[in-house]
């Protein structure tokens, strides 16, 4: 019997099941990521970060939304420091400098909305 789902490269199949947590593995040392979903409006990647490992400061023309899976980790928006630990979110609004470092290995999916 055929599949009816549509699978993506990376990304999940329509109607699959999965746990945030379980689609990227930590590496020693690294941030590695996997997207999820990609559209016009919008992406989702879930990231794994090492102990130590962080993203330097930027902006992003969009909002993005960190939602925490596992973990401990220091989200720094416009110099102001934020602990996020697994369960918690924080939205990183359009436009304002921020930077994230692993407290702890965690990992987290973010959302980017682009309108």
């Amino acid at each position: 019997m055929k599949s009816d789902k549509v699978s993506k490269p990376g990304g999940l199949s329509g109607g699959q099941v999965a746990k945030a947590g379980d689609l990227v593995n930590y590496q020693e040392g690294a941030v590695v990521s996997r997207e999820v979903v990609r559209k016009p409006t919008g992406n989702v990647t879930v990231f794994a970060f090492d102990e130590g490992q962080g993203l330097s400061e930027h902006t992003a023309p969009f909002d993005a939304l960190a939602q925490v899976v596992e973990g401990e980790a220091e989200i720094s928006i416009s110099g102001q420091p934020h602990r996020v630990c697994g369960g918690e979110m924080l939205l990183m609004p359009a436009g304002q400098p921020h930077a994230l470092k692993a407290l702890k290995r965690f990992k987290m999916l973010l959302t980017m909305i682009r309108s």
